[in-house]
């Protein structure tokens, strides 16, 4: 069997069809576990491959998926230019190609780390956003009184002692201040 999984927040559109193509089932089933479960024990007794599209909360249906001895195949965002392309979207059209391009072996996989890897990937990920944030907002703070450093790197040695120095009207020098304490607190996380 092999499976297109269109994946949504709430709900998840399912294709199912055989090795020659033919479609044999097409469902909206709701995302939670015991739905999900429900359905892939009804398919317990076939080998099963599966496509599932890459969202924001798949680790858990993926997680869920695998340990109902599916080999699941998350299918790369960017890459699935064959669903992103089409002319006429809709999650059964999006099912059926996840599911022919995962029986044809077109289906362009990303992939998945391990559960802890995967964690600690998704925490770094998130601190490096936030460092960049901090940093983004000290630019601005800068910008918005007028002051435009020359360094290479401003969040390096140089550049650093000059923010620590720099002197700025209320509330800007807390407000950059506070964001210093916040960037090295981030900066020994790394």
């Amino acid at each position: 069997m092999y499976i297109g999984f269109d994946h949504h927040k709430n709900f998840s559109y399912v294709t199912v069809m055989d090795e020659k193509g033919q479609v044999l089932k097409q469902q909206k089933i709701v995302n939670d576990k015991s739905t999900l479960s429900q359905f892939m024990d009804q398919l317990k007794d076939e080998k099963v491959y599966l496509a599932l599209e890459a969202g924001r909360d798949r680790y858990w249906v993926y997680d869920l998926l695998e340990k109902k001895e599916a080999k699941v195949s998350l299918a790369h965002p960017k890459k699935t230019k064959a669903i992103a392309s089409a002319r006429i979207k809709t999650d059964r059209i999006d099912s059926t190609i996840l599911a022919h391009l995962l029986r044809t072996n077109l289906l362009p996989a990303s992939y998945i780390p391990n559960k802890k890897v995967r964690e600690i990937l998704r925490a770094h990920i998130y601190l490096v956003k936030l460092r960049t944030s901090i940093k983004n907002r000290i630019h601005s703070i800068l910008a918005k009184n007028g002051i435009f450093p020359t360094f290479t790197d401003l969040f390096g040695k140089k550049g650093m002692k000059f923010l620590t120095t720099l002197r700025l009207p209320f509330p800007f020098d807390d407000c950059l201040k506070s964001h210093l304490i916040i960037l090295n607190i981030l900066e020994e996380e790394r």
